[in-house]
This record gives structure tokens, sequence and C-alpha cells, in this order.
């Protein structure tokens, strides 16, 4: 999943109103130019500032991709829109500004975490859809910001409705979500910067541990979900934990390449869908995730 980051400014905001003139004109064009303006007018009625942003909003930014942002246009979010925002919070910081390295880190960490609770379910986003987030500029820390808004926004495109799904969920499928994300999250957060297990055993064997730890946490879970397709999932991923737990404890690089194999195919998302089926989830496996097993 791509992250991109926006910061705010603590520039004042002004608007500009145009007055449009309709001079001796065709009807077609007049009702054309007086829609235009109606369009134009409802949209400087819907400018808030970023810094006013709330959970839950549906908006179109008004600047693309990376940079500065003072306002964008909030929309009812049954209408075509390019973002919402699915959590915020403060960083808890009184010192001077970090720099915004520093501060897009925290955001980083942060935001996934945070959006995963709005959208458990991140199968069932609409294609294209990445983490952007709003983050205090060097100006606007200086003030006492310290808030980041993070949103699910198309990179292209629009998209209609709220994406919170978390409240319309079973119970049987918020275990499921629960123990599964963890799973994958215990996989990523915990992945090592060297590309090899010989440049860093301690660190893929670290990692090992983690996921296996997580499986345990989401089959323990799954014990009381019901479902033939469910079962067959848990006997399965049974012995994929298995698996990690060797790879935690290889003696050396060979032992944890032989664990290794079983175990990284073992969480193949391919093999979830079934039971994911079975419980009413998404079944379409987001696009970089289908990359990274198939390679």
């Amino acid at each position: 999943m791509s992250i991109r980051r926006t910061n705010r400014s603590v520039r004042g905001i002004s608007s500009i109103v145009a007055l449009l003139a309709i001079g001796a004109v065709g009807c077609s064009e007049v009702s054309d130019a007086v829609d235009s303006a109606k369009d134009g007018a409802k949209k400087v009625a819907r400018q808030r500032s970023v810094f006013s942003l709330a959970v839950g909003d549906c908006y179109n930014p008004n600047t693309k991709g990376e940079g500065e942002a003072y306002l964008v246009e909030i929309v009812p979010c049954a209408e075509a829109h390019e973002g919402q925002v699915v959590a915020d919070f403060k960083i808890e910081d009184e010192s001077a500004y970090p720099g915004d390295a520093a501060v897009s880190a925290i955001a980083d960490k942060r935001c996934p975490v945070e959006a995963g609770k709005f959208t458990p379910d991140t199968w069932a986003l609409p294609k294209g859809v990445a983490i952007l987030y709003y983050i205090p500029t060097k100006e606007s820390w200086a003030t006492g910001d310290r808030a980041v808004s993070c949103t699910y926004t198309k990179e292209s495109g629009t998209y209609t409705g709220s994406l919170d799904t978390a409240k319309s969920l079973k119970p049987e499928q918020t275990t499921f979500l629960t123990g599964s994300n963890g799973v994958y999250d215990a996989f990523w957060t915990n992945q090592p910067e060297k590309d090899s297990v010989e440049e860093d055993l301690k660190g893929y064997k670290a990692q090992a541990k983690a996921v296996a730890t997580a499986l345990d946490t989401h089959l323990e879970g799954l014990k009381g979900v019901k479902g033939a397709e469910v079962a067959k999932l848990r006997t399965q991923l049974t012995k994929t934990a298995e698996h990690w737990e060797k790879a935690a404890s290889a003696a050396d690089a060979n032992a944890f390449y032989i664990a290794y194999d079983s175990a990284f195919s073992g969480i193949d998302p391919d093999k979830t869908i079934p039971a994911r089926k079975e419980l009413g989830l998404a079944t379409t496996v987001p696009a970089d995730d289908a990359e990274v097993w198939a390679s």
C-alpha cells in the first residue's frame, strides 16, 4: 500500500469570489453559464480549512500529490469524491520541530494502523485508494499544531460512499479480520532492512517470531468462528505457524530458508479466499499483495 503525504500551512486563507457577467448571448449559453456559476458557488461554499478536517469527512483536495495544502472541498459521501478522513491523532511532542522526515515517519507508522480500525477489510477498498496524510509544517508546529489527519484517497478518479465499515461488520467477521490483519501487520512491520538472511539472520528470526505469535493469536480467535472453510483454514494455519516457529529458532541461514519457504507460502492471501467467501468478506486479493506472493 502506497503512502503519500501533504503538508498544512499556517498562512491566512483568503477566498476569491469571481463575478460572472452574462452579456447578450444565446439561451443555451446563458443556461450553461448559470449552471457553471452554480457549480462554482457550491464548490466555494464547501471549502474548509485542512485544520478543520474531521474523521468521516469525504472531500476533494484542491492540490494533487505532495505539497502544502490550505483548503479542501468537503462533500457528502454519497457524491463522487477523491478522499475520506479515516483517522486523526496528535503527535505528543512539545519540543522544537523535529523535521519533515521525523514527522512523516510517525504518520507512516500510525496512519495504516488507525486506518485499519476505520476500514478493517482492506480488500474491500476501491481500486487505486492509498493512504495520504496531512501533517504539520515547521511554521504550523511553532503555533502548536501537532495534528495528523490520515485519509484514504484515490490516486486518480473518484469513488462514492463511506469507507467506514467497522460498525457494519458481524462479530465473526471482525474476529477473522482482526486476527488476519494482525498476521500481515506482523510480517510487514518487522521486515528486516537487509535483503538476505545471511546479512541479518537475527532480524529475520525476529520477524518469524512475530508472525508466529500473531498466527497463534489468530488461531485462538478462529476457534470461535464457525464454518467448514474456516475450519480448513485453521488447520492449514496451524501447520504454517509451526513453520514460522522453526524459522524463528533456526540455527543458521540454511535452516531458516528450509522453514521459511513453507512458512511464507502458508500465509499466501489466496489461501484465505474460501474462508473469506464463507464469512461474506471481500475475496479479491489486493494487487500489491498478489504480486508479492506471486513472486
